[in-house]
């Protein structure tokens, strides 16, 4: 039986969501709380990698149960929450089709970049925003976001990891980028087919640094037109990890 869960972390205790030597990454609580219910060690795959500090609300998993374990499929959620750390949440567990995969099977993600604009950051939102609290043009940011819509070649916005080469294809399409204010800051919604190691947070800093007047919007479209720029050159504004979360899989 393969089982689809749904799950809700806070990053701030964690070292990012794939598996790490260390052994404190959301792969490793959950497939040691999988072991501990089903007896035997079990591979588990996300639908993608979140970094160290990054939170999710619905991050998509996926594992293969014994034929041994006689176990309705929503009983997962309270067998593995029992033996998860707090910051870790099973939301959902489900029955899929042999054929469904968490990663490959994903049509697109939804993020959501937060930033608090008060004068001073209120400790209960400490490590779950982006605290920046110097005016910005909001009519330059959302010129800035409105920019990245359709599909580029955003190699200038993806960290490299080592195992890029100048084949690489670096072309995502975004659908949306949206701002939107909240009573404490802003809120700006991504919504594309994937997104790089680190993308959301250097598009985020970049479209920042042109609203507080820093770059002009020209420097940001060449950017995205990768005009000129080989794999190894990235974008310097990087926003912290606090900020973002993962909202959602689309399937």
């Amino acid at each position: 039986m393969r089982i689809k869960l749904t799950l809700a972390y806070d990053g701030r205790v964690f070292e990012g969501s794939q598996s790490q030597v260390g052994g404190n990454t959301v792969q490793d609580h959950l497939e040691r709380a999988i072991e501990a219910t089903a007896k035997q060690a079990i591979r588990m795959q996300l639908a993608g990698r979140t970094d160290a500090g990054v939170h999710a609300m619905a991050q998509t998993a996926h594992f293969d149960a014994p034929e041994t374990l006689n176990m309705n499929p929503y009983n997962w959620v309270p067998a593995l929450n029992s033996k998860l750390p707090p910051a870790i949440r099973v939301m959902n567990s489900e029955e899929v089709p042999a054929d469904f995969h968490a990663r490959y099977s994903a049509k697109g993600k939804v993020y959501i970049y937060r930033l608090c604009t008060l004068p001073v950051l209120p400790p209960l939102l400490h490590g779950l925003v982006w605290h920046v609290p110097k005016l910005f043009d909001r009519s330059v940011m959302e010129q800035a976001l409105a920019a990245y819509v359709g599909r580029h070649d955003f190699r200038y916005f993806a960290a490299v990891r080592g195992n890029e080469t100048e084949e690489s294809d670096f072309h995502r399409t975004i659908h949306s980028c949206t701002l939107n204010a909240q009573d404490d800051g802003y809120e700006i919604t991504y919504i594309g087919d994937g997104f790089f190691y680190k993308m959301i947070r250097l598009l985020t800093g970049a479209a920042l640094a042109c609203a507080q007047g820093k770059m002009e919007i020209s420097q940001l479209e060449k950017w995205i037109s990768a005009e000129g720029l080989t794999f190894r050159d990235t974008c310097s504004h990087c926003a912290p990890a606090d900020g973002l979360t993962l909202e959602k899989v689309i399937y």
